[in-house]
C-alpha cells in the first residue's frame, strides 16, 4: 500500500498543502517547529483517526480556524484505490469517510491503512507507565485482528461500568457477577493474543537490535499478567469489597505489564541514550515485520527525527535496512538537508525531498 497524495487544511500549523509522494522514500527537512512532525502526524491520523501523541481534536485545528480537513489517496497492491477523508469541526462530531461513505463506527477503520511510526515520543514506551506498553501491544494486534479489537473494546466497556458501580458503592451483586464474567471472558482472549504476540515478536526484535548495533547484547520482552496464574472472574469476585473501598477495579488485563530488558535488566534503569534509541527503533522495525506478515498489505513506515543521538554506523545500518525490498513506502524527517543528501544516494530506490518551513511544504530538486 502507498499513499499517493495527501491534502491538508488547517492541521496544527499547516495551513494548506497538497503533496504527491514517491512510492518509496519521502524525506522532509527543516528546522524544529516548522511542521515536519505535524505532517507525519496527519498521515498517522488518517490511519488511526487520532494523533500519534494523543493531541485532543480541538487542539488539532489550526488556531483561529473553525475546521480541519485531511484527505489521502491510497493505492493497494493489485490496483485497488482508497480515498480517506476526515473533517474535524469545533464542537461537532468529526467525519471519517472511506470512498465517500461515512463509517458507522471508527473502529471499523482500524487496520485498513496499516502504519508504523517511530518518533521521539516513543521514549515513553521505556520511561512511561505500563499503560504505554499495553497500548503498544494493542496497537499492533488491533491492526490485523478484528476479534482482538472487539474483545478489547468490550472489555473496556465492562471495566468502565464496573468502576462506576464501585465508585457509587453499589451492592448489586448480580450486576457485578455479569460484569465480572464479561471481563473474564474478553480478558482471556486479550491475554492469550498478547502472549502470542510477545512470543512471536521477541526473536525478530532481538535480531534487528543486533543488526543495527553490531553487538551481542540481548534484548527481551516479558509479558506479565494475572491471567497467567488465575481465572479473572474468581479474582474479581474475591476482591470486590476491596475494590469498593478503592473505588476502581484493581485486577485485570488493564493492569498487565510488558517488561523491556537489555541483557536481562530493565532497560529503563540501565540503558544509555543510544541503547534506548536503538531499542525503540528495533522494536518498531519488528512491529513493521509483524504487521507485514500478518496483515493484508504492506504498512507505511514513518521515521520522525530518529537519527539524533545515533552514531554514523547505526544510522547507515538503519537506512540500509529500511531501504531494502522488505519495506514499502517510507517517510523520513530530519533537521539537516546535508545529512539526508549524504545518506540517500546509497539507497537502491528513488527518493524525493521536501522542505518544510512555517507549515508550508515545498518540493526540492536533488542537487
Amino acid at each position: 500500500m502507498i499513499l499517493k497524495k495527501l491534502s491538508i487544511l488547517n492541521y496544527k500549523n499547516i495551513l494548506q498543502s497538497e503533496i504527491a509522494f514517491s512510492p518509496k522514500m519521502n524525506c522532509f527537512f527543516g528546522h524544529n517547529g516548522m511542521g515536519k512532525t505535524n505532517l507525519l502526524d496527519a498521515i498517522y491520523y488518517l490511519s488511526f483517526s487520532k494523533s500519534h501523541v494523543n493531541t485532543p481534536d480541538s487542539q488539532i485545528i489550526k488556531e483561529g480556524e473553525e475546521m480541519c480537513v485531511l484527505q489521502g489517496d491510497y493505492d493497494y497492491e493489485g490496483g485497488r484505490g482508497e480515498e480517506i477523508f476526515c473533517a474535524i469541526r469545533r464542537h461537532q462530531r468529526k467525519q471519517f469517510r472511506r470512498n465517500r461513505k461515512e463509517y458507522d463506527k471508527l473502529s471499523e477503520h482500524i487496520g485498513l491503512l496499516p502504519l508504523v511510526m517511530v518518533s521521539p515520543a516513543d521514549s515513553d514506551l521505556i520511561r512511561g507507565g505500563s499503560d504505554e506498553r499495553r497500548r503498544f501491544m494493542d496497537m499492533i494486534i488491533s491492526q490485523q485482528d478484528k476479534q482482538y479489537l472487539h474483545a478489547l473494546i468490550q472489555y473496556n466497556k465492562a471495566l468502565y461500568q464496573r468502576n462506576v458501580l464501585l465508585r457509587n458503592q453499589s451492592t448489586d451483586h448480580a450486576l457485578y457477577d455479569v460484569l465480572d464474567m464479561q471481563l473474564s471472558s474478553y480478558g482471556r482472549l486479550v491475554y492469550e493474543k498478547r502472549q502470542l504476540l510477545v512470543d512471536d515478536f521477541t526473536p525478530v526484535f532481538n535480531a534487528y537490535y543486533q543488526t543495527i548495533c553490531h553487538s551481542s547484547e540481548q534484548v527481551g520482552l516479558h509479558y506479565i499478567s494475572i491471567l497467567a496464574k488465575e481465572e479473572l472472574a474468581g479474582t474479581l469476585s474475591m476482591n470486590r469489597e476491596r475494590d469498593r473501598v478503592l473505588g476502581y477495579t484493581s485486577s485485570g488485563i488493564h493492569k498487565d505489564e510488558l517488561e523491556m530488558t537489555l541483557n536481562h535488566s530493565l532497560i529503563r534503569r540501565t540503558g544509555s541514550q543510544g541503547q534506548n534509541k536503538t531499542y525503540l527503533i528495533a522494536l518498531k522495525l519488528a512491529q513493521f515485520v509483524f504487521l507485514n506478515a500478518k496483515g493484508h498489505t504492506t504498512p507505511i513506515l514513518l521515521l520522525d527525527d530518529i537519527f539524533d543521538k545515533l552514531d554514523a554506523k547505526r544510522v547507515e545500518q538503519i537506512i540500509r535496512l529500511v531501504g531494502g525490498d522488505d519495506f514499502g513506502q517510507i517517510f523520513i524527517t530530519d533537521t539537516n538537508r546535508k545529512y539526508l543528501d549524504d545518506m540517500l544516494p546509497a539507497m537502491k530506490h528513488d527518493y524525493v525531498l521536501f522542505k518544510v518551513e512555517q507549515g508550508a511544504v515545498q518540493f526540492m530538486d536533488k542537487e
